[in-house]
């Protein structure tokens, strides 16, 4: 008799004497309740991306610092998405036009006193990512933000004093083409890879 025969043999000899099923019930902290037996446990989606390539020293320094920047006003941003998205549904609250001026200007203030000098002390660069990042976090531009919030004559001075300094507060934000390295860094933060 061949070898093989022999062993297809013995396997299922045994398996005709060994029971199918344990009788006995183990409970597990992560069992379902009821008689499910299925698991279900939500799992983040997980990003994989190429380690980053730099030609120089100089390219890999300047991906450090962009890197660096993003990582400092990032949470800026997505606490202005949070507080645009209060603001708003607390506007629409309000009746009255001089009672939601009130309101944002109180707003104005809070927020200036909690947040103005850290912003004011962030850099030229910092300051041209984090108006990217509002868009990308709002969907409308800071210009819009200012003039839906406070009126087009504000926005307007803004938007004059941001050119003054070099700024556009209509920059929007694009991630597949010009901004890409920074939604790849921004990803990357969320995962907790960096």
């Amino acid at each position: 008799m061949k070898p093989g025969i022999i062993i297809v043999f013995f396997f299922l000899s045994v398996t005709r004497f060994s029971f199918s099923q344990d009788t006995t019930k183990i409970i597990s902290p992560l069992s379902p309740p009821g008689n499910d037996s299925i698991i279900e446990i939500d799992i983040k989606p997980v990003v994989i991306f190429p380690p980053v390539h730099h030609g120089s020293k100089r390219e890999m320094i300047r991906y450090d610092r962009l890197v660096y920047n993003v990582k400092k006003v990032y949470p800026y941003a997505r606490l202005a998405g949070q507080k645009l998205l209060e603001y708003k549904n607390v506007l629409d609250t309000i009746p009255d036009e001089k009672s939601r001026k009130n309101y944002m200007k109180k707003a104005e203030k809070e927020l200036e006193t909690q947040f103005g000098d850290q912003i004011r002390d962030l850099t030229y660069s910092q300051g041209k990512i984090l108006i990217k990042l509002i868009y990308r976090e709002t969907s409308n531009s800071s210009y819009e933000i200012v003039k839906d919030l406070r009126g087009g004559f504000k926005a307007f001075i803004w938007q004059t004093l941001a050119v003054i300094f070099g700024y556009n507060l209509k920059t929007t934000y694009d991630p597949n083409e010009e901004d890409q390295a920074i939604e790849r860094i921004i990803i990357m933060i969320d995962a907790g890879a960096i």
